[in-house]
C-alpha cells in the first residue's frame, strides 16, 4: 500500500476548511448581490461583509471600522506602504524596514525609492531578528513609516513588535506590520502592540486564496491605491469579493479561538523534527531563533547539498516541503533572508523549510526525518566538497 502524501508547506498555503467553504458557497449562487446596491440582495451582501469585518477586528483587537478588505496580503502590504508614503510626503520621505521582509514589502519600498523616497533596510542578527534599538537609531526627522514583519515567512523568527511599537509611538511615526504568518500562531492585539497598520491574508489560516485585509488605525492618514468606486468607505475601489470576504471572516474566527491549543500541537511536531534532524544528520543547522519562532515552522540548512534536488527527491517520496518563500520559488538566487543572517551562498542553497499544520502528526515528522537521512546521504555522495571533508577527517 502506497504511503500517504505528507504536506508540510503550510507557510506557503493551507487547505481550506470544509466549514469555511460551506460558509462561502451561498454567496456564489443564491446570495449573489452586489453590496453597493440598496435592494434586498445588496443589503444581504453588505450584512455578510459587516459580519466578516467584525470577525477580523475581534481577532486582532481592533474595531470593525478599522478593517478594510483586499485581494491578498501582498495588496495589503502595497497599500499600507504606498498609501502612508503618499499621504505623508509633505511631512517626510523616509521609510524604515528590515532586510528580511517579504518581497511584497521590499519591492514596494524599492519602487518608492525610484520616486524619491529614502529607505533604510535594517540588518538582522544571526537569528533573523531586528532590534527595537536599531529601529530607533534609524529614525530621522523625515521618517514617516516603520514597516517590520511580525514573523518571518522563511525562518519563522518572531520580531519584537511590541517594543518597536513603543518606539514608533514615542516618535510619532506610523507603524505597519506584515502579520501574514502570525495570524492563528500567536496572540495579536494591535492596541497593546502599538500597531497602526496590519496586513493579513486568509489562505495562511485555512481560508480562501485571494482574500486579505488591512487594519488601519482610526485617524491614520492613508491614500488609496485602487480608485474608481466608493467601496470600502472610499478607500479601496472595486466590487467586493463577497464569498472570499465571508471565508476570510470565518477562517480567522476559527484560527483565533484556541491559539494555545493549536500551537502546542504544532510545537511538539516542530521540536521533534528539529531535534532529530540536528542529532541524526551531521552538518545540519537550524536557521532562525531557537525559541522565538512561530510554532509550526523549521528551516534547516544541510551542508554540501543543493536544495532543489532535496525538494524533488522528497516529492518523489510523497513529501511536499519548500526551500523558502513560495513567492520566490522560481528564482535561482539563494534566499535573501538566509544571506541576511550570515549564511554563505552554498549553505543557503542547501536549505529546507518544513511548516507543519493541522493535519500533520508526530509520525509525519518522524517519516520526514527518516527520508531526509537517506536523501541527504545520497546527495552528499555526489558532492566533491563532502568528499574533501571526509578525506580531511580521515587524515586527522
Amino acid at each position: 500500500m502506497e504511503a500517504k502524501r505528507i504536506y508540510v508547506d503550510h507557510s506557503a498555503t493551507t487547505p481550506m476548511k470544509k466549514c469555511v467553504l460551506d460558509a462561502m458557497l451561498p454567496y456564489f449562487t443564491e446570495d449573489f448581490g452586489n453590496a453597493s446596491t440598496v435592494y434586498a440582495e445588496g443589503r444581504e451582501a453588505k450584512k455578510a461583509i459587516n459580519l466578516a469585518r467584525e470577525q477580523v477586528a475581534k481577532a486582532i483587537g481592533a474595531t470593525s471600522d478599522e478593517i478594510y478588505f483586499t485581494g491578498s496580503g501582498t495588496e495589503a502590504d502595497n497599500w499600507a506602504i504606498r498609501g502612508i508614503a503618499l499621504a505623508n510626503k509633505n511631512k517626510g520621505n523616509h521609510i524604515i524596514t528590515s532586510s528580511v521582509e517579504h518581497h511584497a514589502v521590499l519591492h514596494t519600498c524599492a519602487e518608492l525609492e525610484k520616486q524619491g523616497f529614502e529607505v533604510t533596510y535594517l540588518p538582522v542578527d544571526e537569528f533573523g531578528m531586528v532590534s527595537a534599538k536599531s529601529v530607533e537609531e534609524a529614525i530621522t526627522d523625515k521618517t514617516v513609516l516603520i514597516t517590520i514583519m511580525t514573523a518571518n515567512n522563511e525562518i519563522g523568527t518572531i520580531m519584537p513588535i511590541e517594543e518597536i511599537g513603543k518606539v514608533a509611538k514615542k516618535n510619532n511615526i506610523v507603524f505597519h506590520t506584515d502579520a501574514v504568518q502570525a495570524i492563528g500562531m500567536m496572540e495579536i492585539d494591535v492596541e497593546k502592540m502599538g500597531i497602526d497598520l496590519l496586513s493579513l491574508t486568509g489562505h495562511k489560516f485555512y481560508g480562501p486564496k485571494g482574500s486579505g485585509a488591512l487594519y488601519v488605525r482610526k485617524g491614520t492618514k492613508i491614500a488609496p491605491i485602487l480608485t474608481g468606486g466608493a467601496q470600502e468607505r472610499n478607500k479601496r475601489a472595486g466590487t467586493e469579493n463577497i464569498p472570499c470576504i465571508v471565508g476570510l471572516g470565518k477562517a480567522i474566527e476559527l484560527a483565533t479561538e484556541d491559539i494555545s491549543g493549536h500551537t502546542e500541537k504544532l510545537r511538539l511536531m516542530r521540536d521533534r523534527f528539529i531535534k532529530r534532524v540536528l542529532d541524526e544528520i551531521p552538518y545540519s543547522r537550524l536557521n532562525g531563533h531557537p525559541t522565538e519562532r512561530i510554532a509550526g515552522s523549521a528551516n534547516i540548512s544541510f551542508e554540501f547539498i543543493e536544495g532543489e534536488s532535496l525538494l524533488l527527491m522528497l516529492d518523489m517520496k510523497g513529501i511536499s516541503a519548500s526551500s523558502g518563500s513560495a513567492c520566490t520559488s522560481g528564482s535561482l538566487d539563494p534566499s535573501h533572508v538566509l544571506l541576511a543572517i550570515g549564511l554563505k551562498h552554498e549553505t543557503a542553497h542547501g536549505s529546507l523549510r518544513v511548516s507543519f499544520g493541522d493535519s500533520n502528526t508526530l509520525e509525519d515528522a518522524d517519516r520526514i526525518v527518516d527520508e531526509l537521512k537517506v536523501i541527504v546521504a545520497r546527495l552528499r555522495e555526489m558532492s566533491p566538497l563532502y568528499e574533501e571533508v571526509k578525506k580531511e577527517k580521515k587524515d586527522v
